[in-house]
C-alpha cells in the first residue's frame, strides 16, 4: 500500500513539473534520473532520498521549504493525518 505522504509527494513533484512545461522524459534529462523513476515518484511508489529531493528543488529552483510548502501538505499537518 502506497504511503499518503509519498503519494503527497508525487502530486508535488507533478504539479511543478507541469508548471514549468516539462514532460517526465524532460525532468529525467534535467534531474540526471530516469523517467521511470520519475513516474514511479508522481505515482507514489518511491521514496526518494533526501539528496534526491533536493535536486528536484534545485532544478524546479524552489528551496526545500517551499518544495513542502504546498496546500497538500499544509492540510496533512493541520488534520494531524499522515
Amino acid at each position: 500500500m502506497k504511503e499518503p505522504v509519498l503519494i503527497k509527494f508525487g502530486q508535488r513533484i507533478r504539479n511543478l513539473r507541469k508548471e514549468k512545461s516539462l514532460n517526465q522524459e524532460q525532468l529525467a534529462k534535467l534531474t540526471g534520473f530516469h523517467r521511470n523513476y520519475i513516474g514511479m515518484i508522481e505515482r507514489g511508489e518511491r521514496n526518494p532520498a533526501l539528496k534526491n529531493i533536493q535536486i528536484f528543488a534545485e532544478k524546479f529552483e524552489v528551496s526545500l521549504s517551499e518544495l513542502f510548502n504546498d496546500n497538500l501538505f499544509i492540510k496533512e499537518v493541520e488534520s494531524g493525518e499522515e
